[in-house]
């Protein structure tokens, strides 16, 4: 998922060279399974601490050892709410989050199992990287906070995209361990292949709210976006002098994927799936009768970026392609239209299965855990809001509610993957807010709660 796959930023602001002894420091060190603590100067919080959680390999059991899972904490106040946020990858950001700066609340951020600096000692222990596995991770974190720490307040989850993913299943297996959940723009697949994003993204640029046309063009953006893509294909030769260059700058490799030639045709395959993930403007688009090569390469690159098969970069997610294809479902590459230049392919889709690590590329898909985390969603979880882009193909596999009451999603119609409450109109964004406030306040939504503020 092309989720900021950069995975880890430089923390904006430097380490004191000693520890204050707050509070919050006091606590922390109290607690056995917490070490390597590091002071962070993260304003508006008074404390904020990076540090290390031992937890188990395998939760069922302890006896095949141990890693360290990286967490971050801001301290606000002991009886201010926590936002804990879930990561589905390695950590992003120190700095608070959007419900942080919304509810004035502490912020807990644990970085997922196996992703960057939590991963065990030597070879990566695959079987071990679970929804359960990982639900339990962040179950262990909170339950230790919340006793030790922060007994006196609510707790929040949330997460975006694969991050908001991680909320749903933490929330699935540990429900009683936050009072409210915001999960963003988090795909609910229900097969390793669903069938709803290629139909979603099929039908993407043809509908009136979308259609934006080139001026004195005349098609629809589904068609316009076929069109590059087709001419890509066919002037294959003259993009791969600028991709050779490409990969000798930014020392890619792609053995993987094959070649650089096959990494191009990837990347153009990936064009329209990055092309509404990230909201682009279709009027961008070089004119189709232009000649110049290098722009519309430039074009390709900067909208579908060709890392996404480098070696590298497959290395450093390859605890996202594994959960993808075993537990949490992933997208492949409809060929049909372009078969002509895959003569080597044997069928019309390509999968991601080439990112699997070795010996475990027949690792079977858990279909009955996603019916069963679905079933849950609509009927039994309590106090979840989604958010949702409309023009995200990962809103193809959007959270079905069906008659549950007790959750609610909101669509922005014309965002994509960078879909948040912010983004909304004010009606919307004040109903939304209405909602947080009371669930956090732990009031019925129906109640006056305009004063239930947390500024």
């Amino acid at each position: 998922m092309k989720y900021v796959f950069t995975l880890v930023v430089s923390l904006l602001l430097a380490c004191g060279t000693l520890l204050a002894n707050g509070p919050l420091l006091q606590k922390l060190q109290q607690i056995k399974e917490i070490s390597d603590i590091r002071e962070l100067k993260v304003p508006p919080y008074s404390e904020y601490y990076e540090f290390l959680y031992e937890q188990p390999v395998d939760h069922g059991n302890p006896s095949k050892g141990t890693f360290k899972q990286r967490v971050l904490l801001g301290h606000r106040d002991f009886k201010a709410p926590m936002v804990a946020i879930l990561e589905g990858y390695g950590i992003y950001s120190p700095m608070p989050s959007e419900l942080s700066q919304l509810f004035n609340t502490n912020q807990l951020t644990i970085e997922h199992r196996f992703f960057n600096n939590s991963k065990p000692a030597g070879e990566t222990p695959w079987e071990y990287l679970t929804l359960k596995q990982a639900a339990t991770d962040q179950h262990e974190i909170i339950q230790t906070l919340r006793q030790k720490v922060y007994p006196d307040t609510r707790w929040i989850s949330t997460g975006i995209s694969k991050g908001g993913q991680t909320t749903v299943y933490h929330r699935y297996f540990y429900p009683e361990d936050v009072e409210v959940s915001v999960p963003y723009v988090a795909p609910i697949n229900l097969e390793k292949v669903d069938p709803r994003l290629e139909k979603f993204l099929s039908k993407l640029g043809d509908t009136p709210e979308n259609k934006h046309l080139l001026e004195g063009g005349g098609k629809e953006i589904k068609w316009q976006i076929f069109d590059f893509q087709k001419r890509c294909f066919e002037n294959l030769d003259k993009l791969m002098p600028f991709m050779e260059q490409l990969t000798r700058t930014k020392a890619y490799s792609f053995r993987k994927v094959g070649d650089a030639e096959r990494a191009l045709k990837l990347t153009i395959l990936e064009f329209p799936f990055a092309f509404w993930q990230w909201g682009n403007n279709i009027n961008d688009m070089p004119q189709l009768e232009e000649e110049d090569y290098n722009e519309i390469f430039n074009y390709l690159v900067k909208v579908s970026p060709p890392d996404f098969f480098d070696d590298k970069s497959i290395k450093n997610l390859q605890a996202f392609y594994y959960a993808a294809l075993t537990e949490t479902g992933m997208y492949t590459y409809n060929i049909k239209p372009f078969k002509k230049f895959f003569k080597e392919e044997k069928e019309n889709v390509i999968t991601f299965d080439f990112t699997m690590p070795k010996g475990y590329e027949n690792t079977p898909f858990n279909t009955k855990q996603m019916q069963d985390i679905n079933h849950w969603l609509q009927t039994k979880a309590e106090n979840m809001l989604f958010i949702y882009g409309g023009i995200d193909p990962w809103s193809a596999t959007a959270v079905d509610l069906k008659k549950n009451s007790k959750c609610v999603k909101y669509v922005k119609a014309d965002m994509d993957h960078k879909c948040r409450i912010k983004s909304f109109e004010n009606l919307t964004r004040d109903a939304i807010l209405k909602t947080l406030k009371a669930w956090i306040k732990g009031v019925e939504v129906e109640e006056d709660v305009e004063e239930v503020l947390f500024y």
